[in-house]
């Protein structure tokens, strides 16, 4: 991938590490701050685009279940398409591992060094250690909360996130941007909503109040409620973006 952005002075350090059939590679990446990420980013979605490959952005808060729904997920449609997985952390490898050992699929792990987000020329630095030649879709699992994810455009095809039930249904209200942001809302643990006061309706009228456009979906990615659904929404995706 060639690009020309303007490098300021400032530098940070992440790493990866990628998980194989037998072995654990650790690779140390120096990256510039770009100027100007959204430039980066929309030049990383047309070379994504070009090569075929969907990348989707997901967030969510700590907890919120997103290596569960994607271990479900993978599983249901790994058979139909070709996936890879990069998990974001501040630190720890421990989602990396369990993917690659639940699902079988290429898994890659980033560590940012620190920072609570990802931008496009951390996403492109995982893609080009990941290796895309191979696969159809990317999950980039981002760092764990619902405000810094949001404000930087990781060049991906698509953004998603996961709101759990314990959460509570204000959180459209309280965190406006990443909702705005998700072309598909997953509604997580509703196998424990007798437990919470959470309203459903309201919550999916929140939502919608900050994005009439989103999909929303109620899942429990524990005992698999409707994530044939979730699965039909990325094959049907996947069909599109490569036509």
């Amino acid at each position: 991938m060639n690009f020309n952005i303007k490098k300021e002075c400032e530098k940070v350090v992440f790493y990866f590490i990628i998980f194989g059939m037998e072995e654990v590679r650790t690779i140390l990446l120096h990256r510039s701050a770009y100027a100007d990420n959204d430039l980066e980013a929309d030049a990383l979605r047309s070379y994504l685009k070009e090569k075929g490959v969907f990348v989707v952005n997901l967030m969510s808060s700590p907890g919120a279940g997103k290596t569960t729904t994607l271990t479900t997920l993978i599983n249901l449609i790994k058979n139909k398409v070709r996936v890879g997985v990069m998990e974001a952390d501040i630190d720890s490898d421990v989602d990396a591992v369990n993917i690659a050992k639940k699902t079988g699929v290429k898994s890659i792990q980033l560590h940012t060094g620190g920072m609570c987000h990802l931008d496009a020329g951390m996403t492109k630095a995982g893609l080009d250690g990941i290796d895309t030649k191979d696969l159809d879709i990317v999950f980039l699992e981002n760092v764990g909360n619902l405000v810094c994810p949001a404000e930087f455009d990781t060049g991906a095809s698509m953004d998603m996130m996961i709101l759990s039930i314990p959460e509570g249904d204000d959180k459209p209200l309280k965190y406006p941007l990443v909702f705005e942001k998700s072309d598909l809302v997953l509604i997580n643990k509703i196998d424990a909503k007798e437990y919470f006061n959470f309203d459903m309706d309201k919550c999916i009228e929140y939502i919608k109040v900050r994005n009439k456009d989103a999909t929303i979906i109620p899942i429990s990615a524990k005992t698999g409620e409707n994530m044939n659904l979730v699965a039909d929404y990325f094959i049907n995706k996947i069909k599109c973006f490569k036509e």
